[in-house]
């Protein structure tokens, strides 16, 4: 079946499976499974355990499992992460897709989930096809404004090569770029991630995979949601370092 959607936004069952009933356990959740992840229990069966203990569904799932890192990990990424305002002059790698979708995903009302290192993430994913939505414009007209005001030395935007479509949105960048006089250049490539994580400039992502291995990193996405977009629906599931389950104790 053809996809036909125009926006990125909520899922129909959204708003009771992040109400703020629901936020309540999502919350200690993701205080359960940063507990467990740093002491090194692997992700699966740690996400599978805290799942059943809160009685979550596959989607409430998902988001704890991009809320959470262990202390560890969040003050390794937040020890690399350079501010939006200091980012004048220095060059800056865009993980688009990333970045792209939890804009587009703001924009269009759906949820976007504050995480323990800082980032703003959203539920939306890019499976192997790229599609336009109503805000992409929009999205990218954002994200440019926001990068000239911050006075970023250009950028280089990833795309995967593989994502059907990327040739497609790799134009609509470059149009939009030319018209606004912006230096960007757009490149598609086999490996985003593997660039992102050795490549010299700051790296622009929320991607977790990519923020444990990078040198240099800023969350544009987060920048960008918190203050150009009005109304923006944020979730927040972060919890203090070193909150530890009730049962870690016995």
């Amino acid at each position: 079946m053809p996809d036909r959607r125009h926006h990125r936004g909520a899922h129909p069952e959204d708003t009771r499976l992040f109400c703020p009933q629901a936020v309540a356990a999502l919350r200690a959740a993701v205080a359960d499974l940063s507990w467990l992840l740093g002491r090194n229990y692997a992700t699966p069966s740690a996400v599978k355990l805290v799942g059943d203990r809160y009685n979550l569904t596959e989607r409430q799932r998902v988001a704890v499992m991009r809320a959470a890192c262990s202390d560890r990990a969040a003050a390794a990424r937040l020890a690399r992460r350079v501010p939006t305002e200091r980012l004048a002059g220095r060059r800056l790698l865009i993980d688009g897709y990333n970045l792209l979708t939890t804009v587009e995903a703001a924009l269009s009302g759906g949820v976007i989930l504050a995480c323990r290192d800082s980032c703003y993430r959203d539920m939306a994913s890019v499976h192997g096809t790229w599609r336009k939505v109503d805000e992409t414009p929009a999205a990218l007209a954002l994200i440019g404004e926001a990068l000239a005001e911050a006075g970023a030395d250009g950028c280089v935007w990833l795309l995967d090569s593989p994502v059907s479509n990327s040739g497609r949105l790799k134009s609509l960048i470059e149009q939009l770029a030319a018209a606004r006089r912006w230096n960007w250049r757009v490149e598609l490539a086999l490996n985003p991630d593997a660039v992102l994580k050795t490549g010299a400039e700051i790296a622009v992502t929320a991607d977790s995979a990519i923020l444990d291995e990078c040198g240099q990193w800023t969350d544009l996405a987060r920048h960008v949601v918190g203050t150009r977009v009005a109304g923006a629906w944020v979730i927040d599931l972060t919890c203090p370092a070193g909150d530890e389950p009730e049962a870690s104790a016995t």
